[in-house]
């Protein structure tokens, strides 16, 4: 109907800006709602409207609507999930739990099994970590004052090389806390695979340079830790010649090479 009482009757016409035409289509709209109907004598869209839908209006809503997005997630072993790159701190029983993560403008909310669990105020930034501190178990309330000398002492308990692992893991990255990330899933495989053998798995990890907890737990899952590593080779020194003479020669003040010119 639009097409056939509006668009066909302005297609010879010639516009020259936006306003003009709104104005031409709105003068013609305000006619098709006021034609009557041909099987309902005396009402037109016009009056229906007027008698039907407007008495049953409601008010626009007083805030605009804000879309959310969701996605699932799994809880970290430090009781964060990641989001649009950042960390967010849950209950820490809900450890290893799947969640869902609804993301607001402002907020993101987290849901377990329906119920929320957790609000934060959502970061703009990359790699920020956004902390309840009641999120935290009561053993782990002092977790975020730890510097990183006081972690990689943690590790020394393990082995030297569980230590420079951890000073690797957590020089690689821009924020101590996620170094924290890798360095706590270690410990967890210690337990898990004994002090030994993750020591051994660091000390393979680091002559790889394949430093991540990733890294670590595969060399472990295979058990690639109680394989004897390979040293690289050492350096030859080349072969002699004659027109090889080294340092030595030009230190002896030995002019012979200039005698034949």
């Amino acid at each position: 109907m639009v097409e056939r009482w509006i668009m066909a009757a302005l297609r010879n016409r010639r516009f020259f800006g936006i306003e003009e035409l709104n104005q031409a289509i709105r003068e013609l709209l305000v006619k098709l709602n006021q034609r009557p109907f041909r099987k309902r004598p005396g009402s037109s869209r016009a009056s229906l409207f007027e008698t039907l839908d407007k008495p049953a209006l409601a008010p626009l809503p007083g805030e605009r609507f804000d879309l959310s997005e969701w996605a699932k997630a799994r809880v970290n072993i430090d009781y964060h999930v990641v989001f649009d790159g950042n960390y967010y701190s849950v209950p820490y029983n809900l450890v290893q739990e799947m969640v869902e993560n609804r993301s607001l403008p402002t907020t993101v909310e987290i849901f377990h099994k329906g119920k929320r669990v957790a609000s934060h105020l959502r970061s703009r930034g990359s790699g920020q970590t956004i902390t309840n501190a009641e999120h935290r178990p009561r053993s782990h309330r002092e977790h975020l004052d730890w510097t990183p000398s006081r972690m990689v002492n943690w590790a020394r308990t393990i082995g030297p090389n569980t230590a420079r692992l951890f000073e690797r893991i957590m020089d690689d990255k821009p924020h101590p806390e996620m170094g924290y990330r890798g360095c706590l899933g270690i410990i967890r495989l210690a337990g898990k695979y004994s002090a030994e053998r993750t020591e051994a798995a660091a000390e393979r990890a680091l002559l790889t340079g394949a430093c991540r907890y990733k890294s670590i737990e595969s060399i472990l899952k295979n058990s690639l830790d109680r394989q004897p590593l390979e040293q690289p080779p050492a350096a030859t020194p080349p072969p002699g010649h004659d027109n090889i003479r080294g340092a030595a020669y030009f230190d002896s003040g030995d002019q012979s090479c200039c005698s034949n010119q």
